[in-house]
C-alpha cells in the first residue's frame, strides 16, 4: 500500500472475523453498490468523517481516467479518517474504515501506474497534465461551475500528492500549479443563480444590466469604517489589529456582527437578485449604469412595513432613519442587509416575526452607532467607528439565535408531542407576543432574551409549579367547546334573540308576524335584551376564565378591562330584569312608546325602555361605525392615547387584527349577501320549524286542554317526577330537535346561497369577446400552441397522428387566412371538392358563399390553393414551368374577381385532380434510396396533375400551353416540361412541414371533431383556450415580470417507481404496470410507439428507465411534481426568445433556432425570474439508511437534479464533529444542485439545534428551505401535485395580480389558484371526491374571496407576496398541534396583519387526492382534527372578534361552523330519537296521541326534513352541479348529478359526515389531533374487515348500532297505537344514516360482497381478535394493541373532558330502565324494585361469565375435568333458573330480547367508564374484567356486521352490482375493472 510523504507506513491488517456490524455494513455498500457504483464512497460518508467526502468523490470522478491515482487518493482519505477519529468511534466509523479498507487492499493489487513506474512520479505526473488540459487551456472557455469542479478536483489531488510525495521532492512546476490552483479556486465558487467571483468566460446572466448595477450598488463600502481583526500571533502576545478585507456591504455586516459564510453568500445573491428584478421593471434598458434610488426605496417599504409598524405600535423611535448628510442608498441597503442576514440566520425564530423585529432593532442601533459615532443607550459608552469585528462567523448565531432556540426547544419538550394540554406550555405565538409588549425594549441586549425566557422548570408540564411556570401570552388554548361561543359570542347572541323573539310572536293568539305591532307582544319581544345582557355576561365570565393561565403575562389595563366587563354586564344583567319587572303594568301604547321617548320618563316613561336605550347606545354606536370602514380602520391602527382609550373599552390592543375593514363597495356586497340570506332563514325558521309547533305546546303546557289539567298518571315507568310543572320533558323532547335544526340550517341557507352568488359570479367570469386575434399575434402564438402540443405528446397523452392534426405552422405570412390546427380544417377540403363537382347553378357567387358560410371550410380552401401554389412552385427550376404555374394562378384569381369561374372551369373534374395531389404529396413524403427513380415518380404525377389541370378543368388551357410553346405529351422532344425538379427541397424542414399540412387537409376525410381522444388532452386543450378569454391581466415582458420561486416539502415519498416496483404483484396478482395499462390504454399505446420509434434509437435500458417514468408521471410522485414545476422555466425561456426574436421568431420555429448566444441569454433571464426549491429534510438520513427504498430515493433525487440543472434541494445535514474529544451533533441547512452524476454543495447554514423538534413537521420543513428561495413572490405545492405547460404561460398573467390593488386599499397579498383534481377517472369515490374537490377551489372560493372577503390558504397551490410573509412569520404556522392545519393558518395571518386574498380561475394546477374509502376518512379525519384545534386558536378568536359581524359570518359558517354544523346534524338524530325513546317507554306519546282533546301534529316532522337535507350530503352535491352546469352546461350537470345519485353518493357523503363529526368532537373534547399518512396506491385494492373495523369501530359502526336499537324499540313498543306509515315518514332518513354508517365501508370497498374475500377476511379478523398485545405489537396484529391505542386519547384528557364524557355516557342506562318495565316479567309494576332486580340479574350475568372466564383460564390446561364439571353445574343452573322463570313468573322469548338490548347498552356505558376512569380501575385491580369485556363486545360488533356482509355476499349478482356501482366511470371508458379485480391477465 502506499506510504505516507515518506513516513513509516501504517497498515493494518483486515479483520478475519468481522463484526455483525460490519457485515451489515459491508452488505448495505454492496447494495448500493449495484445501485450506483460511482457514488459509493463519497456519499456513504458517517457525518463525523464528512471533510473526506470530496476526497472520495474524486476518486470515483478520475477513477476511469487514472484508476491508480484514484486509488491514491482513497488511500489519502483513509489515512485522513484515522487521524481525524482514531478510535473509530463515531457513529458508522468502524464499519466504513473496514469497509474501506477492503477496497484499498484490492485495488492495491489490481492497479498499476500508467504514467510513471512509482506512486509519487504517478500523481505528480498525472496532476500536471491535469492542470495543462483542464485549467490552463479550459479556464477561458469552461462555464464557471464547470471550472469550479475542476479546482476542487485539482485542489484534492495536490492534497493527495503532498502526502504521496515527500516534500523535497515536489518540483517548482507543481508548486506554481498548485499557488495558481489556489488563486482561481477564490474566484470559482459554486454557485447557486449567480457566479459573483467568477472570472474568464463571463456567465451571461453576469452581463445583464440590472445585474451589473445591483452588484455596483452593494459593492458601495466607501466611509464604512472596516472592523479591526485582533491577532495574538505577534511576540508577547500582544494584540495586533488589522483590517478585514471587505468586498461588499453584507460583507461588512458579517465582519461586525458574525454571520455565517453561507448565510451572508445566500443572502448577497437574494439582494442582487431582488433589486435587479425590481429595477428593470419598465426601464430603458439603453442607458443602464445604476439602480433608481426608488427601487432600494420600494424594497425597504416592503421589508420594514412591519418593523415600522412594530416600532409604532410601541412607540419607539425607529433605527432605520437617515441622518442628513449620510448617503442614503448606502444606508437603506446596510438596512435591508441586516435584516435580511438576521432572517437568513434565524431558523426557528423565522416564525416570531416580531422578535426578528427586536433583533434588527437592537442591531440597527449599534450600526447606527458606529457609523454615526453614537452612545450606547445601555452602557452609555460611545461607539468607535474602527469597531472591533466578531471573533468567528458563528458570534450571532452563538449569542443571538441559540438561546431564543433553546427556549423553544425547552417548551417544545414540555408538549409532550402534541399530547399536554395547550395551557400548559407556550408555542410560537406565545413567545412572539412577548415581543408585543414595550418591556420587550428593556431587555439587556444580547442576553436579557436568555434570562427572560428561560425562567421556568424544564420538568414534564404536569409537574410544573405554576409559579415556576412562565404564563401564556395573551390567549390561552384551553381544550373547551365554549371557545365556539367565546369567539363568536356575537352570532349566537343574534341567533338566539332573534328566536327568542319568533317564539314570542308565534305565541301571540294569531301568530302572525304583525303581532310585533301589539302591545303586550312588543312589550314581551324587548325581553330579548335581558337575554343579550345574559349572554353578555356569559362571554365576560369566560373572558376570564379561558384567559385565567395568561393573567401573569398580561398588563394591568387588560386585566382591569376583563373585570370591568364582567361587573358591568353582571350589573346590566341584575338592572334589565328589575327594570322590566317594575314595567310589566305600564299600559302604554305601541305608538305612545315611541312619542314619548323624548319626554321625562320620572312622568310618563317606561324605565325598561329608557334602559334599554341606553343599553344599546354601544351597539348603535357600532353600526353607525360599521358604515364607517375607513375611519373606524383609522382608529384601530391609530397610536394616540386617546383614541386607544377610546378604542380601550370595544376591544383590547393588540399588535395583529387591527384595521381589518374592507372598503364601502365590498361592505355593501357581503353585507346585501348576508342581509338576504338571514331574511330568508329567519321566514324559514319561523314558519317551518317555529310556528307549526307552538299548537301542540300550547296544547301541553297551556291552561286549558292541558295534560297538566288532564294529570297523566298512566305512565309506564317508573316516574320520579310525575307532577312537574306543564311536562317539561314532553316540551324539551319535542322542541330540542328543532332548537338544534335552527342552530345548523344557515349553514344549508349559505350553501344555498354561495351556490348561487358563486355561480352568477363564475358565470360572468367566463364571459370574455373572442376578438380576431391579430396576424403578428398568432404567428407568436403558434410557438406557444405547438409547445403545449408537443408537450402533450411527451407526456403520450396525444399520438403522433394526433400531434400532427394540433400543430400549426410556425409562421403564416405564406398564406393570407389564419392557418388554424388540422383537426379544425379536417374533412373540409374533401367537402369542397364534392361540393364544386356537384354544383348546378352557373353564378360564382354562391358556390362561393355556401364556402364562405362555413369559416374553416373557407380557410382551409384557401390555405390549401396557396400552398400548394408555394409547394410546385419551389419545386419547379424551369422558369417557363414557373410561368405556367404563375400564368395558371393568375386565370385562378381574375377569374374568382369578375365571377367567370365556374365559366371558365370545370369543376367535374376537381375530386380526380383530388386524387392526383393526394398521390402526389404523398410521394414528397415518402422516404427513397434511389434518387433517380424518386424524381422519375414525382414528375410522372406532377405531368398528371398539370394535364388534368391545363386540358381538363381549365376551358382554356390550350391557349397556356400555345402561349409558352408547351408541349407535354410530345415524343420528338428530348425534354419534357416539369421535369427539371429541385428533389433537395423535399429534405427542408420548412417546407416539408408544409407538405405534411396539406397532406392532412387533403386526406384526413372525416371530421376530426374528437380529436384528441383522449379525455384529459381534451380537457387541457378546452381549459387553456377558454381562459385566454376570461378577465386575465396583460403578460409583461419576461425581463418586467415578477420573479417567483416555487417551493415543494419532500418527507419520504415515492420519487419514481423502480422496476421491481413496476412488476411486483399485489395479492389478487395485478402490478402496478398491468393496472395501469388497463386504466391509460391509449397513453400506453402512445408510449410504446414513442420508445419504439427508429428516429429516437432507446435501447433497452433507456426503456426501462422511461417506462419508470411513464409509470412515475401517473401517480402521485416527486418525479412527477418536478417535472410539472420545471415547465415554469422552459415556458418563460420559450416567452422570452419569442421576445427577442422579434419578427425573426415567425421563421424556423422555436425548434429550429439555433443559437448558442442567444440560448445563454434566454436561460439566464429564466433563471433570474423563477427557481424552484424542493425541501427535502430527510435526504441525509436517505442517503445513509440500510433501506434499499430510502437509498433509492436518494439517487432518484440525485438524477432529478442532474436531469433539471436548475432545480435545487435543500435539506438538514446532520453531522457529527468532536468538541474537546467529545462527540456532539450538529445541524446545518444545506442547499444543494445537480452535477455530473453528483451532488453539489452551494450553501451550508449552521442551525442552533434539530430545527423540526419544535413544530409541525411540514412547515418546519418548509422554514428551513425558504431562506433559499428567490424572488418577490413564492407559489407553495405540495408534493402530490402537477403542472401543466400550457398554464405555465400564464404564470407572467396572474403574477401581475399583485400590482392591482382592487380592494381600493391593499394590493394582495396571496393569490389563490384553482385546481384540477387528476385522480378522479376511475373509481366513482375518486369521482365523487374530484368533483367536491373541484366545486371548493373553483366556486367555494371564487364566493369566498369576492364578496364574502374569507378566503384563506388551505394548502393548495396558492402564490405568496414572498417579501409581505417572510417579514410577517412565514408561509405557515408551526405550534405543534394547534397548527396542525398549518396552512390555513397562514391565510389567518395574512388577513390578521392587513393581508387581501385573492382567487383566480384563468390558471390552474394540478393535484392528486386519495381514491380509496380508508384513505379518504383518514384525510377527513386530518381536516376534522385540524379544525377542531382551529377552533381552540387565538387565530380563530381574534378574527371572530375583529372582523365586522356579516364578514365574521362567512368566516364562522366556511371554517369551523361547517363542522359545527355537522355535529349538530348528528346531534339533531341523536336528541330526536332519544326524546320520542323517552316518549314511548314513558307512555306519554300514547298519551299524547289516544287523547281525543289533543291533536297531534306533523310539525316536528316537517321541521326535521332540513335536517335530513344536510345529513344526506345534498348541500355537497349543490356547488358540484353548479360548477359543472357553468363548464359542462347543465344538462350535463343534471345527468351527472342522477349519476352520482345512483352511484350512492349521498351514502358516501353521509358516511364521511359521521367522520367529520367524530373526529372533530374528539379533538376539542379530549386531542388526540395527529397527522394521518393516508399512502398514495396506484391498485384499486380491497380492504380487510379487520382493516376497516379498526378505522370504523368507534366513529361509526358503535354509533349506528346504537341508533338501530333506538330505531328498533321505538318501532316495537310504539306499534300497536302508531300507523307504520307515520313510523317511516320520521325515521326514513334515520335508516338511510345508519345503513350508510353501518355498511358504507364494505359498499365503497372493491370486493366487498366477494364470497372468498368474505371467507379470507373472517379468517384474518379472528385472527387479529385473537392475537395478544404487549410491547412492540402493532395494531394492525393485534386487537388488544389497537384497544389500548384507541383510548390514547383519553389518558391525556383534562378532567373536564373526562366529566363530559361520563356524562354522555349516562344517555345509555335509559334503555335498561325503559324496557325493564315493559317486560311480561314485570307485570305492569311500576315500582323502583324492578328496576333493582334488573341490576341484580346484570351483575350476577357478569358474574357468572367472569367465573367461566377465570375457570378456563386458570384450570382448563391442568384441571380440564374440573372445568367441565364447572361448566356443566353452571348450564345445569342457568337451565333450571330459566326454567323457573319461564313455568313461574312468565318469562317470555319477547322478554329475552327486549332483556339482551337492554343490557348490552348498560354493559357498554359501564365500559366506557371503566376506559374513562382507568387509573381507577387498574389500582383496584379491575382492569382485565373491563378489557374482557370490551373484547366480547368487540366480537358481537363484529359478528353482527359479518353476517350482513356475508348473507350478501352469497348472491354472486351483489358482487358484480358492487363493481359496476364503484367502478361506473370506468365501465364507461372501456376498461377492464372485472379483470384488474378478479386478477386476471389474459
Amino acid at each position: 500500500m502506499a506510504s505516507s510523504s515518506g513516513t513509516k507506513k501504517e497498515r493494518a491488517p483486515p479483520p478475519r472475523r468481522q463484526s455483525k456490524a460490519m457485515r451489515q455494513a459491508q452488505k448495505m455498500f454492496v447494495d448500493v453498490q449495484d445501485e450506483d457504483s460511482s457514488a459509493i464512497d463519497s456519499e456513504l460518508v458517517p457525518s463525523s468523517l464528512a471533510a473526506i467526502a470530496p476526497v472520495l468523490r474524486v476518486a470515483n470522478q478520475i477513477e476511469k481516467d487514472n484508476p491508480r491515482v484514484a486509488y491514491l487518493c482513497r488511500f489519502y482519505a483513509f489515512e485522513k479518517a484515522h487521524r481525524m477519529d482514531p478510535p473509530s468511534s463515531g457513529r458508522g466509523v468502524r464499519q466504513f474504515k473496514t469497509y474501506l479498507l477492503h477496497k484499498l487492499e484490492k485495488e492495491e493489487e489490481e492497479t498499476r501506474p500508467q504514467l510513471a513506474r512509482t506512486d509519487p512520479k504517478e500523481i505528480m505526473a498525472y496532476y500536471q497534465n491535469f492542470y495543462n488540459e483542464k485549467i490552463k487551456e479550459g479556464q477561458y472557455a469552461k462555464k464557471p461551475e464547470e471550472m469550479a469542479m475542476i479546482l476542487q478536483i485539482a485542489s484534492v489531488l495536490y492534497d493527495v500528492l503532498k502526502i504521496v510525495v515527500p516534500t523535497e521532492k515536489v518540483d517548482d512546476q507543481t508548486h506554481r500549479y498548485a499557488e495558481d490552483v489556489q488563486r482561481k479556486r477564490e474566484q470559482y465558487e459554486h454557485y447557486n443563480i449567480l457566479p459573483l467571483n467568477a472570472v474568464g468566460a463571463k456567465a451571461a446572466i453576469m452581463e445583464l444590466p440590472e445585474i451589473k448595477a445591483a452588484l455596483h450598488a452593494l459593492q458601495n463600502v466607501q466611509n464604512l469604517p472596516k472592523p479591526s481583526v485582533h491577532s495574538t500571533n505577534a511576540p508577547h502576545d500582544f494584540p495586533e489589529e488589522r483590517s478585514k478585507s471587505i468586498f461588499d456591504i453584507l460583507d461588512w455586516l458579517s465582519s461586525v456582527f458574525g454571520f455565517q459564510k453561507g448565510n451572508v453568500a445566500n443572502q448577497r445573491e437574494h439582494l442582487i437578485l431582488l433589486l435587479a428584478n425590481m429595477d428593470v421593471r419598465k426601464r430603458d434598458l439603453v442607458v443602464y449604469t445604476q439602480l433608481r434610488s426608488s427601487t432600494v426605496q420600494k424594497l425597504m417599504d416592503k421589508i420594514f412595513k412591519n418593523y415600522w409598524s412594530w416600532c409604532k405600535y410601541l412607540c419607539c423611535e425607529q433605527n432605520t432613519r437617515i441622518p442628513q448628510g449620510s448617503h442614503k442608498q448606502q444606508l437603506q441597503l446596510i438596512y435591508i442587509g441586516l435584516y435580511l442576514l438576521i432572517w437568513g440566520e434565524a431558523s426557528n425564530i423565522r416564525f416570531m416575526p416580531e422578535c426578528i423585529c427586536y433583533i434588527f432593532h437592537k442591531m440597527a442601533e449599534d450600526v447606527n452607532g458606529i457609523l454615526f459615532g453614537n452612545v450606547h443607550p445601555v452602557t452609555g459608552d460611545t461607539y468607535h467607528r474602527s469597531q472591533m469585528a466578531a471573533p468567528d462567523e458563528e458570534k450571532f448565531l452563538r449569542t443571538v439565535i441559540t438561546p431564543i432556540y433553546q427556549v423553544l426547544r425547552k417548551e417544545a419538550k414540555r408538549n409532550n408531542g402534541g399530547k399536554a394540554s395547550h395551557s400548559r406550555w407556550r408555542n410560537y405565538d406565545d413567545l412572539n407576543e412577548y415581543f408585543w409588549s414595550s418591556k420587550c425594549l428593556s431587555l439587556k441586549w444580547p442576553t436579557g432574551l436568555k434570562e427572560e425566557f428561560s425562567v421556568h422548570s424544564d420538568v414534564m408540564p404536569n409537574k410544573v409549579p405554576a409559579s415556576k411556570s412562565k404564563p401564556k401570552t395573551n390567549f390561552v388554548e384551553a381544550r373547551t367547546f365554549w371557545h365556539l361561543y367565546r369567539s363568536f359570542d356575537r352570532m349566537w347572541i343574534f341567533f338566539i334573540m332573534a328566536f327568542q323573539a319568533m317564539v314570542i310572536v308565534a305565541w301571540a293568539p294569531d301568530g302572525s308576524p304583525a303581532a310585533l305591532f301589539d302591545e303586550d307582544v312588543f312589550r314581551s319581544v324587548l325581553t330579548i335584551f335581558i337575554t343579550q345582557a345574559f349572554l353578555n355576561l356569559l362571554q365576560a365570565a369566560l373572558d376570564i376564565a379561558l384567559s385565567f393561565n395568561a393573567w401573569r403575562s398580561l398588563k394591568f389595563t387588560q386585566i382591569l378591562r376583563y373585570l370591568l366587563k364582567f361587573a358591568v354586564a353582571a350589573v346590566w344583567a341584575a338592572i334589565l330584569p328589575i327594570c322590566y319587572a317594575s314595567s310589566v303594568q305600564n299600559s302604554t301604547r305601541l305608538v305612545k312608546f315611541f312619542s314619548n321617548l323624548t319626554e321625562s320618563w320620572q312622568s310618563q316613561g317606561s324605565l325598561y325602555n329608557y334602559a334599554v336605550a341606553i343599553y344599546l347606545m354601544p351597539n348603535i354606536l357600532a353600526a353607525l361605525l360599521f358604515f364607517l370602514p375607513q375611519f373606524k380602520r383609522i382608529m384601530e391602527r391609530s397610536s394616540s392615547h386617546i383614541v386607544t382609550l377610546f378604542m380601550w373599552w370595544a376591544q383590547p390592543k393588540l399588535y395583529v387584527g387591527r384595521g381589518l375593514h374592507e372598503g364601502m363597495s365590498q361592505l355593501l356586497k357581503y353585507t346585501l349577501f348576508w342581509i338576504l340570506l338571514l331574511i330568508c332563514k329567519l321566514a324559514f325558521s319561523y314558519y317551518v320549524e317555529i310556528l307549526p309547533l307552538i299548537g301542540p305546546s300550547k296544547s301541553i303546557i297551556g291552561p286549558s286542554k292541558s295534560i297538566m289539567k288532564l294529570h297523566v298518571d298512566n305512565y309506564e315507568w317508573h316516574e320520579f317526577f310525575p307532577n312537574v310543572t306543564h311536562n317539561i320533558g314532553v316540551v324539551i323532547a319535542i322542541w330540542a330537535p328543532i332548537v338544534l335544526v335552527y342552530i345548523m340550517d344557515t349553514q344549508i341557507w349559505y350553501s344555498i346561497f354561495s351556490t348561487l352568488f358563486g355561480g352568477i359570479h363564475g358565470a360572468l367570469s367566463h364571459l370574455g369577446e373572442d376578438k380576431a386575434m391579430e396576424r403578428r399575434n398568432f404567428a407568436s402564438f403558434s410557438h406557444v400552441w405547438n409547445e403545449f402540443i408537443e408537450s402533450m405528446r411527451a407526456e403520450d397523452l396525444i399520438s403522433n397522428e394526433d400531434r400532427d392534426l394540433l400543430l400549426v405552422p410556425y409562421s403564416s405570412n405564406d398564406v393570407s387566412v389564419v392557418q388554424w390546427p388540422p383537426f379544425l380544417l379536417a374533412g373540409k377540403i374533401p367537402i369542397a371538392l364534392d361540393m364544386a363537382k356537384d354544383f348546378k347553378e352557373k353564378e360564382d357567387t354562391d358556390l362561393f358563399k355556401k364556402i364562405k358560410k362555413d369559416y374553416y371550410m373557407r380557410s382551409a380552401v384557401v390555405e390549401c390553393y396557396e400552398t400548394l401554389r408555394e409547394i410546385i412552385y419551389g419545386l419547379l427550376e424551369d422558369e417557363t414551368d414557373r410561368n405556367i404555374v404563375r400564368q395558371i394562378c393568375y386565370d385562378v384569381d381574375i377569374f374568382i374577381q369578375q365571377h367567370k369561374f365556374l365559366n371558365e372551369f370545370r369543376m367535374n373534374r376537381m375530386p380526380s385532380l383530388g386524387e392526383k395531389l393526394e398521390k402526389f404529396l404523398k410521394l414528397l413524403l415518402s422516404e427513397y434510396d434511389a434518387v433517380d427513380v424518386y424524381k422519375s415518380q414525382i414528375i410522372n404525377v406532377l405531368q398528371d396533375i398539370m394535364e388534368i389541370i391545363l386540358q381538363d378543368i381549365m376551358v382554356n388551357g390550350f391557349k397556356i400551353l400555345e402561349r409558352y410553346h408547351v408541349q407535354i405529351q410530345s415524343n420528338y422532344k428530348k425534354e419534357q416540361r416539369f421535369e427539371r425538379l429541385n428533389i433537395a427541397l423535399t429534405q427542408n424542414k420548412s417546407w416539408r412541414e408544409k407538405v405534411v399540412r396539406l397532406h392532412l387537409l387533403f386526406t384526413v376525410k372525416e371530421s376530426a371533431i374528437n380529436v384528441p381522444t383522449n379525455l384529459d388532452a381534451r380537457r387541457r386543450i378546452t381549459f387553456f383556450t377558454n381562459s385566454l378569454f376570461m378577465n386575465i391581466p396583460s403578460a409583461p415582458k419576461v425581463r418586467d415580470m415578477i420573479s417567483f420561486s416555487v417551493l415543494t416539502p419532500y418527507y419520504r415519498e415515492d420519487v419514481l417507481y423502480s422496476v421491481d416496483e413496476l412488476y411486483k404483484e399485489n395479492e389478487d396478482g395485478i402490478s402496478t404496470l398491468f393496472y395501469l395499462q388497463k386504466i391509460y390504454p391509449d397513453e400506453w399505446m402512445n408510449f410504446q410507439k414513442r420508445i419504439n420509434d427508429p428516429k429516437l434509437n432507446y435501447s433497452d435500458d433507456d426503456k426501462k428507465e422511461a417506462t419508470r417514468h411513464w409509470v412515475s408521471y401517473r401517480g402521485q410522485t416527486l418525479s412527477r411534481t418536478v417535472r410539472g414545476m420545471m415547465y415554469y422555466k422552459h415556458a418563460l425561456e420559450l416567452q422570452c426568445f419569442l421576445e427577442s426574436a422579434g419578427d425573426y421568431a415567425s421563421f424556423g420555429g422555436y425548434r429550429t433556432m439555433e443559437s448558442s448566444q442567444g440560448n445563454e441569454r434566454v436561460q439566464a433571464l429564466g433563471d433570474m425570474k423563477f427557481t424552484y426549491v424542493v425541501s427535502c429534510q430527510l435526504l441525509g438520513a436517505l442517503k445513509t439508511s440500510n433501506d434499499p427504498r430510502d437509498r433509492r430515493h436518494y439517487n432518484d433525487i440525485l438524477n432529478l437534479m442532474i436531469m433539471y440543472p436548475s432545480l435545487r434541494v435543500a435539506y438538514i445535514d446532520e453531522r457529527e464533529e468532536f468538541v474537546n474529544g467529545r462527540s456532539h451533533i450538529f445541524y446545518y441547512s444545506v442547499l444543494l444542485k445537480g452535477g455530473n452524476s453528483y451532488n453539489t454543495e452551494i450553501y451550508r447554514i449552521k442551525l442552533p439545534g434539530p430545527p423540526t423538534d419544535i413544530g409541525e413537521g411540514k412547515p418546519e420543513n418548509q422554514n428551513h428551505a425558504i431562506v433559499f428561495t428567490r424572488g418577490e413572490a413564492l407559489q407553495t405545492i405540495d408534493m402530490n401535485q402537477d403542472n401543466y405547460f400550457e398554464e405555465a404561460f400564464k404564470m407572467r398573467n396572474v403574477l401581475e395580480e399583485f400590482l392591482k390593488s382592487p380592494s381600493g386599499q391593499r394590493e394582495p397579498t396571496i393569490l389563490g389558484l384553482r385546481e384540477h383534481i387528476f385522480t378522479g377517472s376511475v373509481s366513482s369515490l375518486a369521482w365523487f371526491m374530484s368533483n367536491q374537490e373541484t366545486s371548493f377551489v373553483t366556486i367555494s372560493q371564487r364566493i369566498l374571496a369576492n364578496p364574502l372577503r374569507v378566503r384563506f390558504h388551505y394548502g393548495h397551490s396558492d402564490i405568496f407576496d414572498r417579501i409581505f410573509h417572510i417579514t410577517r412569520g412565514g408561509i405557515s404556522k408551526a405550534s405543534k398541534t394547534i397548527n396542525l392545519s398549518e396552512d390555513v393558518f397562514a391565510g389567518m395571518n395574512s388577513t390578521l396583519r392587513g393581508g387581501y386574498i385573492t382567487h383566480h380561475e384563468y390558471i390552474q394546477v394540478g393535484k392528486g387526492r386519495d381514491v380509496g374509502m380508508n384513505q379518504i376518512s383518514l384525510v377527513e379525519a386530518k381536516v376534522a382534527n385540524g379544525n377542531g384545534e382551529q377552533t381552540l386558536s387565538r387565530d380563530v378568536y381574534r378574527l371572530g372578534h375583529r372582523l365586522d359581524f356579516f364578514r365574521m359570518l362567512s368566516f364562522y359558517f366556511t371554517t369551523v361552523g361547517f363542522y359545527l354544523s355537522s355535529m349538530v346534524t348528528v346531534l339533531t338524530v341523536y336528541m330526536f330519537l332519544y326524546g320520542r325513546f323517552y316518549m314511548v317507554m314513558s307512555g306519554l306519546e300514547r298519551e299524547i296521541l289516544e287523547n281525543l282533546s289533543i291533536h297531534q301534529s306533523k310539525a316536528l316532522e316537517q321541521a326535521l326534513v332540513t335536517q335530513s337535507v344536510f345529513q344526506l350530503g345534498l348541500l355537497l352535491v349543490l356547488p358540484m352541479v353548479m360548477e359543472i352546469g357553468l363548464e359542462k352546461g347543465f344538462c350535463s350537470a343534471l345527468g351527472d348529478f342522477i349519476v352520482m345519485q345512483l352511484q350512492l353518493a349521498s351514502v358516501f357523503f353521509t358516511f364521511q359526515l359521521g367522520t367529520k363529526v367524530h373526529y372533530f368532537g374528539r379533538t376539542i373534547l379530549h386531542g388526540d389531533s395527529k397527522f394521518r399518512a393516508t399512502g398514495r396506491e396506484f391498485v384499486v385494492f380491497h380492504a380487510k374487515f379487520s382493516e376497516n373495523y379498526r378505522l370504523y369501530s368507534r366513529s361509526h359502526f358503535v354509533k349506528g348500532l346504537e341508533l338501530v336499537i333506538l330505531l328498533v324499540l321505538y318501532q316495537i313498543y310504539g306499534h300497536s297505537y302508531r300507523s307504520s306509515n307515520l313510523y317511516l315518514f320520521i325515521t326514513s332518513s334515520l335508516w338511510f344514516l345508519v345503513g350508510s354508517w353501518l355498511f358504507g365501508p364494505f359498499v365503497f370497498n372493491p370486493s366487498g360482497f366477494d364470497w372468498q374475500k368474505t371467507v379470507d377476511d373472517w379468517t384474518d379478523w379472528k385472527r387479529w381478535m385473537g392475537n395478544r398485545g404487549g410491547i412492540g405489537m402493532h395494531p394492525d396484529r393485534s386487537w388488544e394493541s389497537w384497544w389500548d391505542g384507541e383510548q390514547e386519547h383519553l389518558k391525556f384528557s383534562n378532567i373536564r373532558g373526562r366529566i363530559l364524557e361520563i356524562i354522555l355516557v349516562l344517555r345509555f342506562f335509559i334503555y335498561q330502565y325503559g324496557i325493564v318495565y315493559h317486560l311480561d316479567i314485570a307485570h305492569r309494576s311500576k315500582n323502583i324494585l324492578v328496576y333493582g332486580l334488573s341490576w341484580l340479574v346484570l351483575v350476577t350475568t357478569l358474574l357468572v361469565l367472569k367465573m367461566v372466564s377465570v375457570g378456563r383460564r386458570r384450570f382448563g390446561t391442568n384441571f380440564q375435568l374440573m372445568c367441565t364439571i364447572l361448566k356443566a353445574l353452571i348450564f345445569l343452573g342457568f337451565m333450571s333458573v330459566m326454567t323457573d322463570l319461564f313455568v313461574i313468573c312468565s318469562l317470555t322469548i319477547s322478554d329475552l330480547f327486549a332483556t339482551v338490548l337492554a343490557f348490552l347498552p348498560t354493559g357498554w356505558a359501564l365500559l366506557l367508564i371503566g376506559q374513562v376512569c382507568r387509573p381507577l380501575f387498574k389500582a383496584i385491580g379491575f382492569w382485565d374484567p373491563i378489557k374482557e369485556l370490551a373484547k366480547a363486545y368487540e366480537y358481537i360488533i363484529g359478528f353482527l356486521l359479518f353476517a350482513a356482509i356475508a348473507i350478501l355476499s352469497w348472491f354472486p349478482f351483489v358482487s358484480e352490482f358492487q363493481t359496476r356501482l364503484l367502478f361506473n366511470q370506468a365501465f364507461s371508458r372501456g376498461l377492464q375493472i372485472s379483470m384488474i379485480l378478479s386478477g386476471r391477465k389474459d
